[in-house]
């Protein structure tokens, strides 16, 4: 299973319509001969997923619903719509059956603004949420909810065509037929995203949890004459410089988009590698990882100019900083 591959700042959890009209025995589907038990059967593991996100920061994000008593839009149809096959309009907006299920409301309510409310099948047809999407600095959608060849189908294929990466989690979405789902699942897999069950998603969650380095952040070199430095980077190499924070220590400083620094003070002989700069996912487990494991600290918590920080040293004595963004003492 890819998931490795996947970095859960930028992933978010979608939840599509797990609303009374389509999952209650009482709404709108189940008045209209449906048997809503396989639809419901997902809200104890969806649950559990939904809780799992929270708990490691990914968004969740929730789509809703909502018709109304008379479409226009819709009237103009010479076909009949899906909406024709059932007794009533199902998730009327303001009505009990356009309300997310009992079990959920209280996760949909942590956060409101993630609740996308849409009039067609689609997620993103028409919605805030690509928008929203963009704003959180999403790029990978794990996809949950009902039903599995209307309105989930839907927005896998919209997410898709909109380049993200998807994955569906085949344990967290039902639909009203179960031949349906296991022939939609395969064209998702040949075409359109991944699929994986939560237990796939949690073990990833797990292990992407625990305390790493996300990757490279900055080198400072120690330089003799700032000056002559700063000219061979910008003049010769055509680096550009980017606005930084003075060093607290006072040192001449310049920092460079390409990803390295500079700041004076070498002399002659001293090794020009001040330190490197690697960004944390939690640097106050991996804080207390290092000191189990004697590592060297030149500075323990504080923070720094990219959020909460430490300096170690590797096992040749070089300076390693270590920093969470957005993270505070």
């Amino acid at each position: 299973m890819p998931l490795e591959a996947i970095e859960p700042k930028t992933a978010a959890l979608i939840v599509i319509d797990m609303q009374n009209a389509f999952v209650h025995e009482k709404g709108t589907l189940g008045v209209s001969g449906v048997d809503t038990r396989r639809l419901a059967a997902i809200t104890s593991t969806i649950k559990g997923l939904i809780e799992a996100c929270h708990q490691a920061g990914l968004p969740v994000i929730w789509t809703v619903q909502e018709h109304f008593s008379t479409d226009e839009s819709r009237a103009r149809k010479k076909l009949a719509a899906h909406t024709a096959r059932r007794k009533q309009i199902s998730a009327l907006s303001g009505s009990w059956d356009a309300e997310i299920i009992d079990e959920l409301k209280p996760l949909a309510a942590r956060n409101p603004a993630f609740v996308i409310r849409k009039h067609r099948f689609g997620a993103f047809y028409e919605t805030r949420l690509d928008m929203l999407l963009k704003m959180l600095g999403t790029r990978t959608l794990f996809i949950t909810g009902t039903t599995t060849n209307a309105c989930v189908e839907t927005t896998i294929r919209e997410a898709y065509l909109r380049d993200f990466d998807v994955v569906a989690v085949t344990d967290c979405i039902s639909g009203v037929n179960a031949d349906w789902e296991q022939t939609a699942q395969q064209v998702w897999k040949q075409y359109f995203c991944e699929v994986a069950e939560s237990r796939d998603v949690l073990r990833w969650l797990d292990e992407q949890g625990a305390p790493r380095a996300l990757g490279y952040g900055h080198m400072l070199l120690m330089v003799e004459d700032m000056d002559r430095s700063k000219a061979f980077y910008v003049d010769q190499l055509g680096f550009r410089i980017r606005p930084a924070k003075p060093l607290a220590d006072g040192r001449p400083f310049t920092a460079f988009h390409q990803g390295i620094a500079l700041v004076g003070g070498r002399q002659p002989g001293h090794r020009q590698v001040d330190h490197i700069a690697f960004e944390v996912n939690n640097v106050r487990k991996l804080r207390d990882k290092l000191k189990k494991g004697n590592v060297m600290f030149f500075q323990d918590l504080h923070d720094g100019p990219y959020g909460l920080t430490i300096y170690v040293a590797d096992p040749d004595g070089t300076k390693v900083e270590l920093y969470q963004v957005g993270a505070k003492v």
